[in-house]
């Protein structure tokens, strides 16, 4: 996450709610914790220190009460951040490629059912999902301790409960299979995989980042990471390409059962490599969307094995 200017984000999706600064002092109204982290930088503009962790999850923490309506939202330390604006841009881009299979309306009903692949501690896109589309979700992950701190966001917020369930993959080498049964429906899958191929790499990385952020700051061995995030939120064998590389061969057993898969793919160079799996899975059609936060460039590839004009109605 970068400081913020007073300009307008242009790169982010037009409906999304985050595309003017920040309005300081509506959070701070409503999350009045928030004020110790807010400072003016050295152009007299109001902002928060993106190096420090507790001033980027308490900003999360006050976006998510004004915009979503979610009340006391935490994290445990050391657990992935998630920026808010690029992750409700995801959301956004998923509700255009429904869209797409709805006559170009977005389907804004309980009955949109998505699959959030590594959910995280945060439980940020079934929140940001149900609270701007009124969708459904089942999140899961492989770590127990995320799975707890999700349910207690969910049972802190009890327009949440019927809306969101939770489910730990017990087996880390798989990805749908154990979560997605004969009788499941789901819309599209979501994700953000682990980026790196070692927890070497993700130091070496997080140690550029910080120096990014706080560049007096001399680089060490053991960077805090302003956005957090434990082993299996930023690494796993394989890094990025291993882990979509499995998801795609996975998804080829569901292929009645999910409308649209859905990954982040943060390296460029990996896609290529993405197209030619997708390719040998047969993929019916294959979207990539551009996405943009600040200077971080990233974007969605989504597939499908539905035919165009194909009934698709049951998955609204």
């Amino acid at each position: 996450m970068k400081a913020e200017n007073n300009s307008q984000k242009d790169n982010l999706h037009p409906r999304n709610l985050h595309r003017s600064k920040y309005d300081f002092e509506k959070l701070i109204s409503n999350c009045p914790e928030l004020k110790a982290f807010v400072s003016l930088n050295k152009y007299g503009i109001e902002t928060v220190d993106f190096s420090n962790p507790l001033a980027v999850k308490t900003l999360n923490k006050a976006l998510l009460q004004t915009y979503y309506d979610i009340q006391n939202w935490d994290i445990p330390k050391n657990y992935l951040c998630p920026p808010i604006p690029g992750r409700a841009d995801y959301i956004h881009y998923i509700a255009d490629l429904l869209a797409e299979s709805n006559n170009n309306q977005i389907p804004e009903t309980p009955h949109v059912l998505g699959l959030d692949i590594g959910t995280g501690a945060n439980l940020i896109y079934p929140i940001l999902g149900n609270s701007i589309y009124n969708w459904s979700f089942v999140g899961t992950d492989i770590d127990q301790k995320s799975i707890e701190n999700c349910s207690k966001i969910i049972e802190a917020n009890p327009n949440l409960i019927d809306s969101i369930s939770l489910q730990q993959q017990t087996e880390p080498r798989f990805i749908f299979k154990n979560i997605i049964t004969p009788e499941d429906r789901f819309a599209f899958t979501i994700c953000n995989p682990p980026f790196h191929a070692s927890a070497e790499e993700a130091n070496k990385s997080a140690s550029r980042k910080v120096s990014n952020l706080n560049p007096r700051e001399k680089r060490n061995t053991n960077p805090v990471l302003n956005f957090g995030g434990h082993n299996a939120e930023l690494w796993c064998n394989g890094g990025e390409i291993g882990f979509i590389t499995q998801m795609i061969y996975e998804s080829a057993k569901y292929t009645s059962q999910v409308l649209w898969f859905s990954t982040l793919v943060s390296k460029k160079e990996n896609l290529s490599s993405i197209y030619k799996t997708l390719k040998k899975v047969n993929a019916s059609s294959v979207k990539t969307i551009e996405m943009s936060q600040g200077q971080k460039n990233s974007r969605i590839v989504a597939w499908t094995f539905f035919e165009a004009g194909n009934s698709q109605k049951h998955f609204f």
